[in-house]
């Protein structure tokens, strides 16, 4: 069954019911251009209301059809917690696939090279970094299916963050951490049923990680599929997204709020 079109009666009561939350209390988003060498990229921002001050950053990276709805509701999600959210462009202006075809055609293009993946990224937490309303030492980021592969791909490559969430991400690499690269701390928040991503794929990445010396943890939901957090999809599963959003929060609460 394809995606429910997220219009907006759609997001206000997707926010209000199936996650309990009031609507965003943030400033308007705005659409935010940035580069990578010569490639245009494409960004959403949401604030907090101004009279927060300077805030904790979250680097929000799209799942494999690029920035749409989806990933825009979420980063209005953060804002209400208090954080600036940056909804990273990894494709490119105007690149937005139109089915799945072109998204797997897409999305394979930086998961197979990690490198440039991780500069697209590092591009996207640079313009966040550099935000005045972001405070550049509470740094973190947060990833959907291919963003939450991205997200991990930015902790193996030692940026700079407190730490990185991944939502029902991939965990394999080419280019796997090296012990002491890992500066963030990682959440992985896995459906237990995912079959993209297989015991044996988990098992390879907590060897990694043990290996890297890296701080994780992988909460792992019974019943939920790849793309459980994906709203109106068949593959959604309500209290797995309800609870790794909670997870979520309890992680950057911890991280942010230490000394």
């Amino acid at each position: 069954m394809p995606a429910i079109p997220l219009t907006s009666c759609v997001v206000a009561a997707l926010v209000a019911t199936l996650c309990c939350l009031p609507l965003p209390a943030a400033a308007d988003g705005e659409t935010v251009e940035y580069r990578h060498g010569d490639v245009t990229l494409e960004g959403y921002l949401v604030a907090p209301a101004p009279s927060a001050g300077r805030c904790p950053g979250i680097l929000l990276v799209h799942d494999w059809d690029g920035i749409d709805d989806y990933e825009r509701l979420r980063a209005e999600m953060l804002a209400e917690l208090g954080y600036v959210a940056l909804a990273a462009d990894i494709y490119g202006k105007g690149v937005r696939p139109a089915d799945t075809e072109q998204a797997a055609a897409e999305s394979s293009k930086y998961k197979n090279d990690p490198a440039l993946y991780r500069a697209r990224l590092a591009a996207g937490l640079d313009t966040l970094r550099r935000h005045p309303r972001v405070d550049p030492d509470r740094l973190g980021a947060i990833g959907y299916c291919f963003g939450g592969t991205g997200v991990l791909e930015l902790a193996r490559s030692g940026a700079d963050v407190k730490g990185v969430v991944s939502f029902h991400g991939s965990l394999g690499t080419s280019s796997p951490a090296t012990p002491g690269s890992v500066k963030a701390a990682i959440l992985v928040l896995h459906g237990g049923a995912d079959p993209v991503v297989p015991p044996d794929e988990v098992s390879a990445f907590v060897r990694e990680m043990l290996e890297a010396g890296a701080n994780f943890s992988i909460v792992s939901y019974p019943g939920a599929v790849h793309a459980f957090t994906k709203y109106g999809s068949r593959s959604y599963h309500q209290r797995a997204d309800r609870a790794s959003w909670e997870a979520m929060k309890r992680f950057f609460a911890d991280l942010f709020t230490r000394d």
